[in-house]
């Protein structure tokens, strides 16, 4: 079995009920999420050896963590238990033309005060075939851009696959100092996964005849943009995810992979959206589990776009299904009628 390790911040989520607005809410449910926790829960339900690699609280809410991940059988031995708080967000969700809203409680965190010592990296990737990251962590702080580091030198060392999702966050830093961080950790990365903005947020590199807010993508556009940046670092593939927005529940849906000089465009969906959150996600998942399972490239990009596209009509980040049900609309069975 294939082992997975991911590195990086899980959060406890707040969210009013339904589509109440923070102003409105009397109540909020909460659940646990971020980034490479719910790549991790992913490839687990998918039936792979998949490991979180953090730093959380000792008490009772940092355990609760844990225990999230364990519930789907994530291998948490390498989580570093200490500091003194959880990261909090807070999601608002959109509906129709009003935008999802997300707010932060995250300074101070357990992980955001890590240091290099808290991980022994050689230890971790015993094994391990692929490691994962995203730009939300070297985003937490230096400490934690200098942790990350770390980690990919010994990763390489230990000849693991690479991967780094870049989702930028601007609430977390600048364009600037996002590009240059991010392009110390590409020199190790082999496989780079962006949405139809990151390119450009991190690295100033735009597509053309493409306008995101009014929901314009243009293929051809973003077959450029993956090659200049496999050119640029030295990628062995760039998949980039392409959502046209048509209002916050629904949007189109598709994706393409650039690998070996050529390029590999997804089927598109139509997506009704129950949760966006954690959709990159399990679109970085799917592209990791296909990848592991020797699928061709165009099989590849296909499972990872139906992968999250089921996402889509899941409550919370992490997205629960099941290797069968992503091939089977993977397959072109995407009717949704009721399973008998």
């Amino acid at each position: 079995m294939k082992r997975i390790v991911t590195f990086g911040e899980i959060m406890l989520r707040l969210a009013p009920e339904g589509y109440y607005r923070f102003i409105q809410a009397e109540k909020y449910g909460a659940t646990f999420g971020g980034g490479e926790a719910n790549v991790a829960v992913s490839l687990a339900n998918f039936g792979m050896d998949a490991a979180f690699v953090s730093k959380l609280p000792t008490h009772e809410i940092g355990q609760a963590a844990v225990n999230s991940l364990r519930r789907f059988g994530v291998d948490t031995d390498d989580i570093v238990r200490g500091g003194n708080r959880v990261g909090i967000y807070y999601l608002e969700k959109g509906a129709s033309q009003r935008p999802s809203k997300v707010i932060y409680d995250r300074a101070g965190s357990s992980i955001a005060e890590a240091s290099a010592s808290d991980f022994d990296w050689d230890d971790i990737f015993e094994g391990t075939d692929w490691f994962h990251f995203t730009g939300i962590t070297p985003a937490l702080g230096d400490n934690v851009a200098d942790i990350c580091l770390e980690a990919c030198k010994a990763a390489k060392k230990h000849g693991v696959t690479i991967s780094c999702d870049l989702n930028y966050r601007g609430k977390l830093w600048s364009k600037e100092k996002a590009g240059k961080v991010m392009a110390g950790l590409m020199e190790y990365v082999d496989v780079c996964i962006a949405n139809e903005q990151d390119a450009d947020d991190v690295f100033g590199i735009r597509a053309d005849n493409t306008d995101v807010t009014s929901g314009k993508i243009d293929d051809a556009g973003y077959v450029e943009v993956a090659k200049k940046l496999a050119d640029r670092f030295g990628f062995k593939k760039v998949a980039i995810t392409l959502r046209s927005s048509i209002s916050a529940n629904d949007n189109n849906w598709g994706a393409l992979l650039y690998e070996g000089g050529k390029s590999y465009r997804s089927k598109n969906y139509a997506i009704h959206i129950v949760d966006r959150v954690g959709g990159g996600d399990s679109f970085g998942a799917g592209l990791i589990y296909a990848s592991l399972s020797d699928y061709n490239p165009q099989a590849t990009i296909e499972f990872a776009v139906a992968a999250s596209c089921l996402k889509h009509s899941i409550e919370g980040d992490f997205n629960m299904v099941t290797v069968d049900e992503v091939k089977k609309l993977a397959g072109g069975d995407g009717s949704g009628r009721v399973q008998r």
